[in-house]
């Protein structure tokens, strides 16, 4: 197996391990929470939203961007062909539809719920939008890391069928 072949089928496999959280938070955790009483849910919510800081969730899905992209630059450089343009085209998936859509929308909407009393009606009325727009963005970081980690993988595959 080659070190490209070896690098992407292994930063496939973190990537689809980090899709495969937000996955279960767009599915069936954030189902149950907004079918929760608001102070109970946005409380729980707030809890998640500080332990995901010590997480090794977090340390995979903050580690792929730099990886990702480092890998990206290597593929360019040695012109590895078609295996190539599939890790660049991974790279863009996880970074614009999983980090950035994190950075940009997520931690926002994470950030106001923070600042909010749990019980208060202005919290009760934000979870309303949260709960349903947080998913939304939830979902599309999770189909943007499953796509990104197919890429990866397929790009493993054809580094060994095809190589250099």
């Amino acid at each position: 197996m080659t070190m490209l072949a070896l690098l992407c089928f292994l930063t496939g496999l973190v990537t689809l391990l980090v899709a495969g959280v937000l996955l279960g938070f767009s599915d069936f955790i954030m189902q149950a929470l907004i079918r929760s009483k608001p102070a109970a849910a946005i409380e729980v919510m707030q809890k998640i939203n500080v332990t995901v800081f010590r997480s090794i969730f977090l340390t995979a899905f903050l580690f792929l961007t730099p990886v990702l992209l480092g890998l990206s630059v290597w593929v360019w450089n040695a012109e590895v062909g078609a295996a190539g343009l599939w890790v660049i085209a991974g790279t863009g998936l996880y970074l614009f539809g999983s980090f950035l859509v994190t950075i940009f929308g997520n931690v926002p909407m994470n950030n106001k719920l923070a600042a909010m009393d749990a019980q208060s009606a202005e919290a009760a009325a934000y979870w309303t939008i949260y709960g349903r727009r947080w998913t939304q963005l939830n979902t599309i970081r999770t189909l943007a890391g499953v796509a990104a980690a197919l890429c990866l993988i397929f790009s493993g595959g054809l580094s060994i069928a095809y190589p250099g």
